[in-house]
């Protein structure tokens, strides 16, 4: 419910299953990581390895306290950097490589990059690392995922990526700043990053049904917990949404604004079909104006 990943030691997944884990969150109020208790708990459990990283956090990372805590107690560094790896690559969010002992990484969501992964570490930590990947969990490499994510790391170091990375920080911020403008509750205030988490239950929704009323309108956003939700986590009080994407294609704070109106438009009337309707076509009609490829694509032979 604090954004942290299933993988980051939910009793669900193995991490949780295989170790014992020990979880830190938000402050209430501010909604951010208190990292007093985060230090706190450090030096009460005395944990081999600090993981941070996040699937639904709206703010940055301060990777210099977290490797002062790390230090203090003896733990291994380690961050999951697989939702903003692009916003790194692209100036536009704090790097944990030169603090983090092992960063891992997914290569296909801010990178914009094939389904795949990648594990960077220090070089005392490579044998181990090298071993528990081959022979430990990896068989047969898959060349043209390889091959994928070395154009996406050449992509990833041009001043045209920085560009996206920027405006994807920017597009977030900008519809954010709105929805707050509408008076809905914007987890945290806001966002530093590719997300905001926003609490539906200003209009009187939970997230999975937000989720429904929106999909049926063309919008696509995911249910998603929200800090001390008191709902289920198949039903969540809030919606997490993205910019990536429509900043690919061109999208600027303009158009987040008329998409978080639109979405407001939908959860003011979740069941109303015109409305439904309507928002279907000015979402179509919006991108036909921001096209996948905006000049035709030539396949040889």
């Amino acid at each position: 419910a604090h954004g942290g990943h299933l993988t980051h030691g939910s009793p669900v997944n193995f991490s949780g299953q295989l170790y014992r884990v020990v979880p830190y969150g938000v402050d209430e109020r501010t909604e951010r990581i208190d990292y007093d208790v985060l230090a706190r708990l450090a030096r009460e459990h005395r944990p081999r390895i600090v993981v941070s990283g996040a699937t639904a956090y709206s703010r940055t990372f301060d990777f210099p306290r977290i490797r002062a805590i790390c230090d203090e107690v003896g733990a291994i560094m380690m961050v999951d950097m697989a939702h903003f790896a692009g916003l790194v690559a692209g100036k536009a969010h704090p790097d944990p490589v030169p603090y983090a002992d092992v960063v891992t990484s997914t290569t296909h969501k801010t990178l914009r990059g094939p389904r795949g992964g990648l594990i960077l570490c220090k070089a005392r930590h490579a044998p181990q690392i090298d071993k528990a990947v081959f022979p430990g969990i990896q068989g047969g490499p898959l060349e043209h995922c390889i091959a994928a994510k070395a154009v996406c790391f050449r992509e990833a170091s041009t001043p045209a990526f920085r560009t996206y990375a920027a405006g994807i920080v920017e597009n977030a911020r900008a519809m954010a700043e709105e929805f707050l403008r509408r008076g809905y509750h914007v987890v945290s205030g806001g966002t530093d990053n590719h997300l905001l988490l926003l609490d539906v239950r200003t209009r009187a929704l939970t997230g999975r049904k937000a989720e429904k009323a929106l999909d049926g309108a063309h919008i696509i956003v995911n249910k998603n917990m929200i800090p001390f939700d008191p709902e289920k986590p198949m039903t969540t009080s809030g919606i997490r949404i993205g910019t990536p994407a429509m900043t690919t294609r061109g999208m600027g704070p303009g158009e987040m604004r008329k998409i978080a109106g639109w979405i407001d438009e939908i959860l003011l009337a979740p069941e109303d079909a015109a409305t439904a309707e309507r928002i279907r076509r000015q979402v179509r009609e919006l991108c036909a104006s921001f096209p996948v490829y905006p000049e035709p694509v030539e396949v040889a032979g």
